[in-house]
């Protein structure tokens, strides 16, 4: 290497992509070479939310496809394993390197790893460059005023941070990179991707194929996939768990492979060339890239919520404690339940489930079995390949009653009227539950129902073939409103 070159570090993180990668697009600018890494550190995403199975297996894949792509565009991905700190320190050192790039990121572990790197390097005399990489607004420029002592306030009502969030205007989309300028040399302790030893041990994982294509060439095809149909018919479309009418983007989304900026620029250009018509349809969807942005508004300003209530006030709720048997029947989609259960067998095979199947095994975790919404939230990080932490705080938080914009605490989804209205031909549950797919319509919601020669024309034996229901739903909502009213007192206040 000439002795004068002082390349660019930049470091991928939760933005494994090229385009519109506002950090890398600076280093780039620079004009000297980049220095790829990406670095696989234990400490970034702290127990208990240190990365789970599902997610592991995404990163590997997405770091497979960001290798392939770098190396298209004359560069390479030099993978580390330990403390960026101290790697950091080596490749600045081993490269002669006089510059550090990143893109932020929110969780309350990485502001502080940032904020403890960035000092240490400036005071190194090391320039270190932090750019607003997957988001459209940070979650500190969408605020309300509050009193004269308060000054800026964060928003806890969706509704109000959405339409405060339309009078900003929207960071932009970077423009194209050619190519990324590395250098060829070889650093110390470069791990091949595999060293990681990201693949799940357990062969459940593998089938994860047959759904999804990490990597960016993946999120540009889930978008295209998006913008031929589904958005045109997302607004009741997107609740119904038999159809393809979602996105499918919140993994490519999770793990930075396409920006919301890049989304909503698509579907502007769409609407500029007249191929699609701004309606309630894309009005819905882009309410929940909102829903995103949210999410990572609460978590900044709200860092306890990864495991407090929002709401302090539920720190004094009454859960049950859990029966381990119960809590692995909901886990593995034996409740008897046929919704809940094929949520939960989707979420297994895929590594993804419905939103609206969330919201109603979530209801069904937290409000008839009684147990804590932390209990669902760590399943979910584990099995999820779109595991977020701000998103999953916010959405289990959200059902519980105890968060911003929540569901009030008595509001219990009742998965046998969900299913019915959602589900009305039984298609989703016969997919993910066969083994009752031939009763009628009538009681493929609720087999329970069932007379025993529907049951027996069916094949289906409640308690050998398929469980009997884990809870009694009535009951237990009632038993639900029953501990509610323990602290409604303080809920009130």
């Amino acid at each position: 290497m000439p002795p004068r070159t002082q390349p660019t570090i930049f470091w991928f993180r939760r933005d494994l992509r090229l385009k519109d990668n506002p950090a890398l697009h600076w280093a780039v600018k620079r004009g000297e070479p980049v220095l790829c890494l990406y670095i696989h550190d234990g400490l970034a995403d702290r127990v208990p939310w240190h990365q789970g199975e599902a997610s592991n297996w995404w990163l590997h894949h997405s770091l497979k496809s960001l290798t392939s792509d770098l190396e298209s565009a004359g560069n390479c991905l030099r993978i580390f394993a330990g403390q960026p700190e101290k790697i950091l320190r080596q490749v600045v050192k081993e490269s002669n390197a006089n510059t550090i790039a990143w893109n932020r990121r929110y969780e309350p572990q990485s502001i502080e790893l940032d904020k403890h790197l960035k000092t240490v390097f400036t005071d190194l005399g090391i320039k270190v460059q932090s750019t607003p990489g997957n988001l459209c607004h940070e979650p500190w420029v969408v605020t309300r005023q509050g009193t004269k002592a308060e000054g800026k306030m964060p928003y806890k009502v969706f509704t109000a941070y959405w339409r405060a969030s339309l009078k900003h205007e929207s960071l932009p989309v970077t423009s194209s990179l050619k190519s990324v300028p590395g250098i060829k040399t070889r650093l110390a302790n470069e791990l091949p991707l595999n060293d990681l030893g990201l693949l799940p041990t357990m062969a459940w994982a593998d089938q994860f194929t047959d759904y999804w294509q990490p990597g960016e060439k993946g999120a540009a095809s889930n978008l295209q996939t998006l913008l031929k149909k589904p958005i045109s018919n997302y607004d009741s479309g997107r609740d119904l768990p038999a159809q393809a009418g979602t996105s499918k983007l919140s993994p490519h989304l999770a793990f930075g492979e396409i920006s919301p900026r890049q989304i909503n620029a698509a579907i502007a250009k769409k609407i500029k060339n007249k191929s699609l018509v701004f309606d309630e349809n894309i009005e819905t969807f882009q309410k929940e890239i909102g829903w995103r942005e949210f999410a990572c508004h609460l978590l900044y300003h709200f860092p306890h919520t990864t495991d407090q209530p929002l709401d302090l006030r539920f720190a004094k709720f009454p859960w049950k404690k859990v029966n381990p048997q119960n809590l692995q029947r909901w886990q593995q989609g034996n409740t008897g339940i046929p919704l809940v259960d094929a949520g939960m067998r989707q979420l297994w095979q895929t590594g993804w489930m419905h939103n609206r199947v969330r919201m109603v095994v979530g209801s069904l975790l937290i409000k008839n079995m009684g147990y804590h919404w932390l209990e669902g939230a760590r399943w979910f990080w584990d099995t999820l390949v779109d595991a977020d932490l701000a998103s999953n705080t916010m959405g289990w938080q959200w059902v519980a009653g105890s968060g911003a914009d929540a569901a009030p605490y008595f509001r219990v989804f009742n998965p046998v009227r969900q299913g019915e209205r959602f589900d009305p031909d039984g298609a989703y549950v016969k997919q993910w539950v066969p083994e009752i797919a031939k009763l009628p319509k009538k009681h493929i919601h609720s087999p329970w129902t069932a007379s025993q020669a529907e049951l027996e024309s069916a094949g289906v034996v409640l308690g050998e073939t398929y469980p009997h229901p884990i809870v009694d739903l009535k009951t237990t909502r009632v038993e639900a409103l029953e501990r509610f009213a323990k602290i409604k007192t303080l809920l009130s206040a």
